[in-house]
């Protein structure tokens, strides 16, 4: 919120520098870092320190700093808790978490596929994928940079249609694919220079790289994406049905 939009709604100065900060602490800092002493953000902004304490006690009401005698304030770990299972979708799952989410387009074109992404698609050598890169922003902060890759043939036009949001709801809504996940593998990696600049990272801060096959409801390929999420903003968790748990042998069987 610009200033001069919180002064027209009568926002206190306190709520305005609130309102600053907390995005600053979501999009640059980590869990654990220390925000600046009162008295280096009073002359930052050019306000008094009770305007600054007034602000800080803001952000520790919601949770996401914490104050320490002899050491200041403190960022905590605000990881989003992520849902993965066959049908979970980005965009809902952080819907539902209460949270604004914006999705911008990058770029996308017809691109030869890494060997194996290849491979999973069936592709002939030089054979070419639609490759649409996105970046997902949660409360104006970068949370995930993305990479779907589709087999054409199944989304004809759709450099034509995407202009950003949720490919989800743009595969439901015009090609009538309601895709689900048939495979998940998990890495940690360090951050490039792209992630970095993207992301708003350290270079080789701690990333988690989630790729999944994603197929249509006779279980062919459609798509496989590839989102690479900050480590301190991100943690995953996999939901197993019950008849899907996995099956242990005793220890004389595995001996």
């Amino acid at each position: 919120m610009s200033r001069q939009v919180a002064e027209a709604a009568g926002l206190p100065r306190y709520r305005m520098l609130a309102d600053v900060l907390s995005r600053e602490v979501r999009g640059s800092y980590r869990a654990g870092d220390l925000l600046p002493s009162e008295a280096a953000l009073a002359r930052r902004f050019g306000v008094n320190r009770h305007t600054v304490r007034r602000a800080l006690d803001e952000l520790v009401a919601a949770g996401m700093v914490t104050r320490h005698q002899g050491r200041g304030t403190q960022v905590v770990d605000r990881r989003l808790d992520y849902a993965v299972n066959a049908a979970s979708k980005v965009t809902h799952n952080l819907a539902e978490l209460g949270l604004a989410t914006e999705t911008c387009c990058l770029t996308q074109a017809m691109v030869v596929p890494p060997e194996a992404i290849a491979q999973r698609f069936g592709c002939a050598p030089g054979d070419s994928l639609l490759c649409v890169d996105t970046v997902r922003y949660v409360d104006e902060a970068p949370l995930l940079r993305l990479r779907h890759w589709f087999d054409p043939r199944r989304v004809p036009g759709w450099q034509d249609r995407y202009r950003g949001g949720s490919t989800r709801a743009l595969l439901d809504q015009h090609y009538g694919l309601r895709l689900s996940r048939s495979r998940v593998r998990l890495e940690a990696v360090q951050a490039d220079d792209a992630d970095s600049r993207l992301l708003r990272c350290p270079r080789q801060a701690p990333l988690m790289v989630l790729t999944s096959d994603n197929v249509d409801e006779e279980g062919r390929l459609v798509e496989i994406s590839v989102s690479r999420a900050r480590a301190d903003r991100v943690a995953y968790h996999f939901d197993f049905p019950t008849d899907e748990r996995p099956q242990f042998q005793d220890d004389e069987a595995l001996s």
